[in-house]
């Protein structure tokens, strides 16, 4: 589901995972960089220091070509609550992943992006809410291989 408001795009996804093993796919780096990002991308983290005015590097590898370098600093760190960052790099944006259990083996989580402008939200708005819902795709599968690697 996205929705978008003013300044704000807002997706989100139930998931069939306890809140913790969501929590842990994005918090955990080796397991992050296996679902971060539209399909067909890869990921590499340079540094992932999850903490308020820690900073997260990566490289996102495009399927075709190109490496795109995103940089951002952490704002807020809410275990198994909330994780926010704003942006260094291109699109400018702060962004806000929530987590919310449903039950023992369901989850919320959500992506609250915040643009300084309506204009360049309205911009981005017909590549990211496709591409997020690609995101939560990928998330399923690794939350699938998580559950898995954990029940065997």
């Amino acid at each position: 589901m996205s929705i978008l408001i003013d300044k704000v795009i807002y997706s989100s996804r139930a998931l069939n995972a306890p809140l913790e093993v969501v929590y842990q796919a994005f918090v955990n780096p080796q397991h992050l960089k296996n679902w971060w990002g539209p399909e067909g991308f890869t990921n590499t983290i340079h540094e992932f220091d999850l903490q308020p005015g820690g900073k997260w590097l990566l490289t996102m590898h495009g399927p075709e070509k190109g490496n795109y370098e995103n940089a951002s600093v952490f704002k807020t760190v809410e275990p198994n609550k909330l994780v926010a960052w704003k942006r260094l790099s291109q699109p400018l944006f702060d962004m806000e992943v929530a987590f919310e259990a449903l039950s023992p083996s369901k989850t919320i989580i959500s992506f609250r992006m915040i643009f300084d402008s309506g204009e360049a939200c309205n911009k981005m708005t017909p590549f990211v809410v496709p591409k997020n819902e690609e995101n939560f795709d990928r998330l399923e599968r690794e939350l699938l291989r998580m559950l898995e690697n954990k029940n065997s």
